[in-house]
């Protein structure tokens, strides 16, 4: 099983409060279904409860031209997602795992926050919203699955 890890800064506290607030590592597993294919584009990003993007946090796939694939991860960053070079990597292949940790303020645990994942494999449908994982103290360790190519999501805290 391929482990890919990367920690990364996610700064939305100071958007969402005007007190310090703790922040926690985060652990994203995304399980890939077996399918026949090149490795897919994954975009893992985090949404208020009404859908709206509030912040990437990995990109699996370092050709951006192939990021519009991604639809609703690439509308949502319009085309230029800001700082996306240090938090990205290699596609993910049929039935491989790609696990990575990123810093999340403990604000937006039980807040309404969600994981997304967007997914997209050449000569195959793309996959918007795939996985939408509500980020929950109690969600947590709990499998979530996908509706295309990838099997589950599950997060760890």
């Amino acid at each position: 099983m391929k482990k890919i890890a990367s920690t990364t800064a996610l700064c939305l506290t100071l958007a969402l409060l005007a007190t310090p607030a703790l922040a926690r590592p985060v652990t994203i597993t995304t399980k890939m279904k077996p399918y026949g294919g090149d490795g897919a584009y994954l975009a893992l990003y985090l949404t208020n409860a009404q859908g709206a993007y509030k912040g990437t946090l990995w990109v699996s796939g370092r050709k951006a031209k192939y990021w519009s694939h991604l639809s609703n991860w690439y509308r949502a960053t319009r085309g230029a997602p800001a700082g996306v070079d240090a938090i990205t990597g290699a596609s993910v292949g049929s039935g491989r795992s790609l696990t990575v940790t990123v810093e999340l303020a403990d604000a937006l645990i039980d807040a309404g926050y969600q994981i997304r994942v967007d997914s997209a494999v050449e000569k195959n449908a793309d996959r918007p919203a795939e996985v939408v994982a509500p980020l929950t103290a109690k969600g947590q360790r709990q499998a979530v699955a996908g509706r295309g190519f990838v099997q589950s999501l599950q997060y760890d805290f």
